[in-house]
C-alpha cells in the first residue's frame, strides 16, 4: 500500500479523506494535535475502515517531531496538508493565531518533505483566495482579490509559497492546490462529521446544534447583500465528494513532472443562507429558530465555482446534492445525541 502523511487527519475534511484513502488502497499516517477535533474520531475511523490506523498526536509546527515521524516511515510517498485553523470569523478576532499556525505548519512540512525526498503534496486550500470575485462562477484563472479575512490571506500566502517552491532552485516537491468551496455534510454511516470544539463558527453545525436544542437560536449574518434574498451565497459541497478529490489528485500526480497546479472543488451552484435553512427544515422536519442580524466582518457576499478543470483533468465530479449533505449532517447530529445520552 502507498503510504501518505495526512496532517490534520482527525479533522472534518481530513477524517473523511482518511476513509477515501483507505478505500483507494492508500495507507494514511495521521498527524493531529487534536486542538480542534476529538480523539474519539480515530476509533470511529477504525470502525469505518475496519483497520487499525497509524496516528501521531503532534503539532505540525513542531519540526523535530515531524522529522521523527517521517524517520519512522521512510516509505512515505506523499502528503496531504489539512492542519490549519479554518474559521473566517475567528481569524478576524485572532489573526496572530492564524498567521502563526497556518503558515508555519506548511513551512515545516515542506522543509521535512524536501529533507526526506517526499515528492507529492496535496494542499488544502480555499475559495477564500479569490476574495470577492468580479465575475461568477470562479475559475482557476480568476485573479486573487484582496482577501476578506486573515484566514483567506493565509491561504493566499501558502499557495504563493508552494508556487515559489516550484520555481526555486533544486526543488523536488510537486503540489496540487485544492481550492474548496463550502464543505458540509457527514459520512453516511453517521460515525464522523463536523464537530468543532466550543461554539461552531461554520453554518451547518450551528444549524444542526440549534435544531437539536444545543443552541438557543441561529443568527443569519446580513440580509442586505446584492443576492436574490439578501443573504450570502455559497457553493456547498458534500464532504464525501470533496474527500474523493484528494485521492484523484494523488493518483494524477503519481507520474507527472514536478509542478504546482490548482483545482476548484465545488458544485458549480450557489445557495443562499436562507435557502440552506429552508432546505434543512424540509429534509429534517425540524423548525429552526433563527433571527436576522447585521453583516459579519470577513464574509464575502457571494461565490461559487467552475469545477470544469477538476472534472476534465482529475476525472472528479460531485455526485451528491445540498439536500443529501444536510440530511447526512442531521443524521450525524442525531447519532451524537444518542451516543451522548447513552453514556
Amino acid at each position: 500500500m502507498i503510504k501518505i502523511l495526512v496532517t490534520g487527519g482527525a479533522g472534518f475534511i481530513g477524517s473523511h479523506t482518511v476513509v477515501e484513502l483507505v478505500n483507494g488502497g492508500f495507507q494514511p499516517v495521521i498527524v493531529d494535535n487534536f486542538c480542534n477535533s476529538h480523539r474519539s474520531v480515530i476509533g470511529n475511523l477504525e470502525e469505518i475502515t475496519k483497520q487499525q490506523l497509524i496516528v501521531y498526536d503532534v503539532d505540525c509546527t513542531d519540526e523535530l517531531a515531524m522529522r521523527q515521524i517521517v524517520t519512522e516511515h521512510p516509505d512515505l510517498q506523499g502528503a496531504i496538508h489539512f492542519a490549519a485553523y479554518k474559521a473566517v470569523g475567528e481569524s478576524v478576532r485572532f489573526p496572530h493565531k492564524y498567521y502563526h499556525n497556518n503558515i508555519n505548519s506548511l513551512l515545516v512540512l515542506t522543509r521535512v518533505m524536501d529533507a526526506f525526498g517526499i515528492r507529492n503534496l496535496v494542499f488544502s486550500s480555499s475559495c477564500t483566495v479569490y476574495g470577492q470575485p468580479d465575475q461568477l462562477p470562479v475559475s482557476e484563472e480568476t485573479p486573487y482579490q484582496l482577501a476578506e479575512s486573515p484566514y483567506g490571506y493565509t491561504k493566499q500566502i501558502c499557495e504563493r509559497i508552494l508556487q515559489d517552491l516550484v520555481r526555486g532552485e533544486g526543488n523536488t516537491i510537486s503540489s496540487v492546490l485544492l481550492r474548496y468551496f463550502n464543505p458540509i455534510g457527514a459520512h453516511p454511516s453517521g460515525l464522523i462529521g463536523e464537530l468543532p470544539l466550543g461554539v461552531p463558527e461554520n453554518l451547518i453545525p450551528y444549524i444542526t446544534q440549534t435544531a437539536a436544542g444545543l443552541r438557543e437560536q441561529l443568527t443569519v449574518f446580513g440580509t442586505d447583500y446584492s443576492t436574490p434574498d439578501g443573504t450570502c451565497v455559497r457553493d456547498y459541497i458534500h464532504v464525501v465528494d470533496l474527500a474523493k478529490a484528494h485521492v484523484k489528485a494523488l493518483q494524477w500526480m503519481a507520474d507527472r513532472p514536478v509542478g504546482c497546479e490548482s483545482f476548484n472543488l465545488g458544485t458549480g451552484r450557489g445557495n443562499s443562507v436562507l435557502e440552506v435553512l429552508h432546505t434543512f427544515e424540509e429534509v429534517s422536519g425540524e423548525k429552526l429558530n433563527y433571527v436576522l442580524g447585521d453583516r459579519r466582518p470577513g464574509d464575502v457576499e457571494q461565490i461559487y465555482a467552475s469545477s470544469e478543470k477538476a472534472n476534465q483533468t482529475l476525472g472528479w465530479k460531485t455526485e451528491l446534492h445540498l439536500a443529501d449533505a444536510l440530511k447526512d449532517a442531521w443524521n450525524w447530529q442525531l447519532k451524537l445525541e444518542t451516543h451522548t445520552s447513552s453514556k
